[in-house]
């Protein structure tokens, strides 16, 4: 059997994360027994480590990473490190908050016999037309600066081959905010066994987005000189 490591970065999603575990914990079964939900919570001022902390008697599999950064990037960083170090087969990502769909996981799951990296496809989005349009410049971005063409670089929706996401978590240094669209970027640029799959967004599901749109322009313009250095190097 594969191990399968499913990771989430929170930060104050006390009003989600109980749901998130109960709707995501179920994809380990028919893994191996080594299998894990781990979830990077440093940071969150609300209840959500104790929600965790409780929820883990339930949920035996269910482990909190609180030693990384709080921000969202630092923190998929460490969780990907943190399951390539655990031995992990595949690792799957997405967000806390509630948006994707755990029924759409098996299609992913079921696709790893013919790619080593699956990836999502927010063709109709639920969090607004402001955040679709930064991801359609973000594609635009990759296509001008590394030639690649992507439908989506950085949804939250991603199973990987632990060995392919090895090759390339090295190039970002630990606090780096957007390595999943970086990633994106290497996969396809490497040519990798890379295969994009539409799946849902939903609106947030509850509680305050982290990441606003200010935010969101403020990573952009230092991810433009990120970009710069990064194309040097391959």
């Amino acid at each position: 059997m594969n191990t399968l490591y499913v990771v989430m970065p929170a930060y104050n999603e006390e009003a989600n994360i109980a749901a998130t575990v109960k709707a995501w914990y179920p994809v380990l079964e028919g893994k191996s027994e080594d299998s894990r939900l781990v979830i990077a919570d440093s940071g969150s001022s609300d209840n959500t480590h104790q929600i965790l902390s409780d929820l883990m008697t339930e949920y035996p599999k269910l482990e909190i990473l609180t030693d990384s950064d709080r921000q969202h990037g630092p923190k998929l960083i460490a969780l990907y490190a943190h399951a390539i170090k655990r031995g992990a087969d595949y690792i799957f990502q997405t967000d806390s908050d509630g948006q994707t769909d755990p029924a759409e996981f098996e299609a992913f799951w079921e696709a790893r016999v013919s790619h080593d990296i699956i990836l999502g496809h927010r063709k109709v989005r639920g969090d607004g037309k402001s955040r679709a349009l930064v991801e359609k410049v973000v594609c635009l971005l990759l296509r001008l600066y590394f030639r690649v063409k992507v439908p989506d670089a950085n949804a939250p929706f991603r199973l990987m081959k632990a060995s392919v996401v090895e090759k390339y978590l090295g190039r970002l240094p630990e606090d780096y905010n957007i390595p999943n669209i970086m990633l994106t970027t290497y996969f396809v640029h490497y040519k990798e066994n890379v295969e994009f799959r539409v799946v849902s967004f939903k609106p947030r599901q509850g509680g305050k987005n982290s990441i606003n749109i200010r935010k969101i322009f403020k990573i952009g313009w230092k991810a433009l000189k990120d970009f710069h250095r990064f194309k040097k190097d391959m």
